[in-house]
């Protein structure tokens, strides 16, 4: 009821279009760099040339507007009814890179093989979580609040790998041999301090824009030292037909089994946004109606992912930033959903935008990132911390770190295991979820 009284339209109100393009418009700027965040990383990892970056982040854009109509709209049992804006999803990044490299063919990638191991994996894989939907009461058990934290710090810190790569410029300045510049790390750097700068603003809509104003400063002064290259831009179609299917499909056990983990936990992070998300928009968070919204909410996500994976996009989960914005703004209908996603739609059908975007400099994105990341790992550690903290919890938690982070500080461990076992383990948020799970079962300690 308390939330009621602080929203200025419920759930099912309709704002006048004016009010509701504004709202659309907040919402827009505190998710499109993370939506297009994910690919641009992805591409940079795999050496993706400029035309096949721009193409990864256009979709990501057009697969994010359908994935948030459906949320919001629901279809059948499909979406949680609520104001639930979905994007592409970092979670996935470390082991879609896995899944990428099995394209590498004599040191050079094959962006079709590559991207159709990726695709595969994922649309596989997203029945996990649709299947998870299902059984949501069961699932609870197994995956608890501590193996989630743990998952989480995970990947913000095998994803900081990534940012820092990025910070020195990436695959591009390891093969001219001008990694970690002092130009690239210079740059990175500025972007980092500028969006501290503008986070800690009183200013909310300074605050809200922080991540887009520091890389825009980073790109003016990238522009400025000749790190961009616009003539690109002149070369580009000027319409995107989305095309199923593009890259072919190819199935590697050992990725969608990998991939199929993440599936899992993102279930019950979805589970997390959904609850948060019911009680700002004033709706009930236990009870039948709820179960429904919850079962609905986790379902579309498994269900979009797989969308995603037939349009040549990567998973899409549901971002919890939005869940601060509808109470920022007293905004909470479902309607304004519609706007947003019509507006993804349109963006990500013209690859001007994905190739202003895929220009760059991996340093700027770097700078972003590593925050981002950092960030990520952080939240982690809260819903750890949320949890008590007895003897088995540390031991849990001390073998599950154990484990992730060793294999990716010293990769080449699994180089003599069968390839289904590489592929399993040589990402440090599976190997390390997977332990967080079993430890958390087997593991009994009396008192």
């Amino acid at each position: 009821m308390e939330e009621k009284k602080e929203l200025i339209y419920g759930l099912n109100d309709r704002p006048p279009f004016r009010e509701s393009l504004f709202a659309a418009m907040q919402h827009l700027l505190a998710i499109f760099v993370a939506i297009i965040t994910p690919p641009l990383i992805i591409s940079s990892a795999l050496q993706f040339d400029i035309n096949t970056t721009a193409f990864m982040v256009s979709m990501s854009l057009f697969v994010s507007g359908i994935a948030t109509f459906i949320q919001c709209h629901t279809i059948g049992p499909i979406g949680a009814g609520l104001l639930c804006i979905q994007g592409t999803s970092f979670s996935f990044i470390s082991p879609i890179i896995g899944a990428g490299m099995l394209g590498m063919v004599g040191g050079k990638m094959n962006v079709e093989v590559g991207l159709s191991y990726i695709f595969g994996a994922c649309l596989v894989s997203s029945v996990v979580e649709m299947v998870v939907s299902r059984i949501l009461p069961y699932t609870r058990k197994i995956i608890t609040p501590l193996v989630s934290g743990i998952v989480v710090t995970l990947i913000g810190l095998c994803l900081i790998k990534a940012g820092i790569t990025s910070c020195g410029g990436g695959q591009g300045a390891m093969s001219k041999g001008t990694f970690g510049s002092i130009q690239n790390l210079s740059i990175a750097l500025l972007v980092l301090v500028s969006i501290i700068f503008f986070n800690r603003s009183k200013n909310r809509f300074l605050r809200m824009g922080s991540i887009v104003l520091g890389l825009i400063i980073g790109c003016l002064v990238a522009y400025f030292w000749g790190m961009i290259d616009f003539s690109t831009l002149t070369e580009s179609t000027s319409f995107y037909l989305p095309v199923p299917f593009k890259y072919g499909l190819r199935f590697d056990l050992g990725t969608i089994i990998a991939i199929g983990l993440i599936y899992l936990v993102t279930a019950v992070e979805a589970f997390g946004d959904i609850t948060a998300n019911s009680l700002i928009s004033g709706q009930p968070v236990e009870g039948n109606i709820f179960m429904k919204r919850a079962r609905g909410g986790i379902l579309a996500d498994g269900f979009n992912s797989m969308l995603a994976a037939i349009f040549n996009s990567f998973p899409n989960s549901i971002f919890a930033q939005n869940n601060g914005m509808i109470q920022l703004t007293g905004v909470a209908s479902r309607y304004i959903g519609y706007f947003i996603a019509a507006a993804l739609v349109i963006l990500g059908l013209f690859p001007v935008i994905g190739i202003v975007f895929s220009l760059i400099p991996d340093c700027v994105l770097g700078g972003a990132t590593l925050l981002m990341f950092g960030t990520v790992a952080a939240a982690g550690v809260r819903i750890i911390s949320s949890t008590e903290i007895n003897r088995k919890s540390v031991l849990v938690i001390a073998i599950s770190f154990a484990m992730g982070l060793s294999v990716e500080l010293v990769p080449n461990i699994l180089d003599k295991m069968p390839d289904v076992i590489h592929n399993i383990f040589s990402s440090g948020i599976t190997t390390g979820g997977l332990t967080a799970i079993l430890a958390n079962a087997f593991i009994s300690i009396k008192e």
